[in-house]
């Protein structure tokens, strides 16, 4: 008679033990695949988040008026270019500019005229004392007549000429600070002749991963070349500790 064929015990567990091993192995692979796809996406998104907060700063940082940017601490400071044109003449005590016509009619209400010399620095053009290279705050500007004129808010007389006649209308002042591993930026408040750090209204948050201490480097403009802002800040993975680092120049345009 016959004996019907069959697997052992021994067979069976080797078996088990086999297929254990290669799930084993399987589950690995593909949690190794998939982590691995997570960390690529997370690094995509660092280095996509880096690009878009160095072009945003960068951006902002080409329209700043040149001798106007300072550094304290954690804090680069600047006073954006509204518009520039050139005056046909300036008040001697009074509160109205005659200047040549803008392509683009500036803001009233919060911007300043400026007329810088070759000793303006930069503590100066954040206040507006008689005389000096800042005016009051514009109240208004009229660009339907030739020479268009610019209203002041109160009497002023500029210390200087400039060297082309230029005049140049700067907004409020703009910061960015760190604080922790947050990056923040600051505008809508008042200019001081003493940089705040940080100012004291609240800020848009630029980013909230920051990794160690952002740099800010401000070289002056001379008469060779630009100005030039150098900004490096670090991105934190925030399930890990792995670090994307931003390191940018930005060359801003000498006022003539």
């Amino acid at each position: 008679m016959r004996r019907a064929a069959g697997f052992t015990l021994v067979e069976l567990v080797i078996v088990i033990v086999l297929l254990a091993i290669v799930a084993t192995i399987s589950v690995q692979f593909v949690a190794l695949s998939t982590r691995g796809a997570i960390d690529v996406s997370a690094r995509q998104q660092r280095a996509l988040q880096g690009v878009v907060i160095s072009e945003q700063i960068s951006r902002e940082l080409r329209e700043a008026f040149p001798l106007s940017i300072r550094v304290a601490g954690n804090c680069l400071e600047w006073l954006p270019i509204e518009a520039g044109t050139a005056y046909t003449d300036l008040p001697d005590g009074g509160n109205a500019i005659a200047v040549a016509p803008f392509a683009n009619t500036p803001p009233s209400g919060s911007t300043r005229a400026v007329v810088y010399g070759y000793g303006t620095s930069a503590d100066s053009l954040y206040g507006s004392a008689s005389p000096g290279p800042v005016s009051p705050t514009i109240a208004s500007i009229d660009n339907s007549v030739s020479p268009a004129q610019i209203n002041l808010g109160a009497n002023h007389r500029f210390g200087e000429r400039s060297p082309q006649r230029r005049l140049f209308v700067v907004a409020q002042p703009v910061s960015l600070c760190q604080s922790g591993q947050f990056l923040y930026r600051y505008s809508g408040y008042a200019p001081s002749t003493t940089q705040p750090t940080p100012p004291s209204v609240t800020p848009q948050i630029l980013s909230a991963n920051l990794a160690g201490t952002a740099q800010f480097q401000y070289t002056p403009p001379s008469f060779r070349r630009a100005a030039v802002v150098q900004f490096t800040f670090s991105l934190k993975d925030p399930q890990g500790d792995e670090t994307t680092t931003v390191s940018q120049e930005v060359q801003i345009r000498n006022v003539p």
